[in-house]
């Protein structure tokens, strides 16, 4: 995730370097690249999966690795914008790694300590967007090229500790002989048909991902033409974010669901990202868009984990990883649409063809999703004796 964070603010300005197009026609490029990455993730998180049920957890682990290290020295060393196209379609590829982490944690844990061990998983995963963004907009200000020989070399240096460290936890006689063509992201999606509030819940996270995701591809572009946020800026913004996030997800999350409720956590939570996007959408001021980070953290932060509480409690125990599949399926879904939509509106929107000038049009569209969203959310009829209950 370092490693993660350090190419994010940087992407942008590469993609600049190797096109001559105006801030319009970068950020569409930019957008395809986000586009092509997550369609590449989408399709193969669930293969990898597979792989390693298939050959074991840390063979799979340790060739994506490596091929993600030579992955990002290839975008280290692009020479034209295709490259780029092609490292992004790669990164998404080799990248797709955390099914195969998730299966470490189910090998490696007791049921009664597994929810620690996803904690402990996705407070790795924020500490590592902490340090990266800021050690990559300091990289990146020196040359554009360096952050991405240092997130090689994490990858190169992951591997070797795996190689050395990383214990293979499934025996052979565990292994799964099933076709790897049945591992297909569309299928783990069927499980949201087997009920109708399953299937509304997973609506509503596909409209809250995709505004989310679509916010996280246009942030560095977005904060540059807008408020002329420079390299280090966009790396201290990004650390920001996970800071909040690890900040919210984990001390806060548990005791205002507590307090509040699944479902009215799950409401106030989206509608409060509502109200950030729209101050986004319209402020000229980057104080603001700094003191709305923490804020957008916590409502989206608590409204998240709600939402898989109150879907949890509509399937049995030994469906749950079933469960989870499907909801990264959507997640996958939502990390095509958001990026797509966001890049595309905010190309319009600052190109001469635009009626009038409106770099924040994807955030005041996002407003309206996450407003929808929260509307759509007073539905819901969570179960009493939902996990968190």
């Amino acid at each position: 995730m370092m490693g993660v964070g350090m190419m994010w603010p940087i992407l942008p300005t590469l993609v600049d370097e190797l096109t001559t197009g105006d801030v319009s026609y970068t950020a569409a490029v930019y957008g395809a690249t986000a586009v092509i990455f997550s369609i590449m993730q989408f399709l193969f998180a669930p293969f990898m999966g597979a792989l390693s049920d298939r050959y074991g957890r840390r063979s799979i682990m340790l060739i994506a690795l490596l091929g993600l290290g030579f992955d990002t020295l290839l975008l280290a060393f692009a020479p034209s914008i295709i490259w780029v196209f092609l490292g992004r379609a790669l990164g998404g590829v080799f990248g797709a790694t955390y099914s195969i982490a998730c299966a470490y944690i189910v090998d490696t844990t007791k049921p009664e300590d597994r929810a620690a061990g996803f904690g402990m998983l996705g407070a790795a995963f924020g500490i590592g967007f902490i340090i990266g963004p800021l050690v990559g907009g300091f990289l990146g200000a020196i040359d554009t090229r360096t952050p991405f020989y240092f997130a090689a070399c994490l990858s190169f240096i992951n591997c070797v500790l795996g190689y050395f460290f990383l214990e293979e936890t499934l025996p052979k006689e565990n292994r799964k002989p099933s076709s790897l063509l049945k591992a297909n992201p569309f299928g783990t999606l069927a499980l949201l048909r087997t009920s109708p509030t399953l299937l509304f819940l997973g609506g509503i996270l596909l409209l809250q991902n995709a505004a989310q995701r679509g916010m996280e591809t246009i942030w560095v572009i977005y904060t540059q033409h807008k408020f002329g946020w420079g390299l280090e800026e966009a790396g201290i913004s990004l650390a920001i974010v996970g800071i909040s996030y690890f900040v919210v997800q984990g001390f806060m999350v548990r005791p205002t669901v507590a307090k509040l409720g699944e479902k009215r956590t799950a409401v106030l939570g989206t509608l409060l990202c509502a109200c950030m996007f729209l101050i986004l959408s319209i402020t000229s001021n980057p104080i603001i868009a700094y003191l709305g980070i923490p804020l957008y953290a916590l409502g989206s932060g608590c409204a998240t984990p709600a939402f898989q509480a109150i879907a949890s409690a509509f399937v049995e125990p030994e469906k749950q990883g079933h469960l989870q599949g499907a909801l990264t399926s959507i997640g996958g879904l939502s990390a095509i649409l958001g990026p797509a939509i966001s890049a595309a509106s905010f190309s319009y929107f600052t190109s001469e063809n635009a009626p009038f000038d409106f770099p924040g049009a994807y955030f005041a569209l996002g407003a309206v999703l996450f407003v929808l969203v929260s509307v759509l959310s007073t539905r819901l009829q969570p179960k009493a004796h939902s996990l968190t209950a």
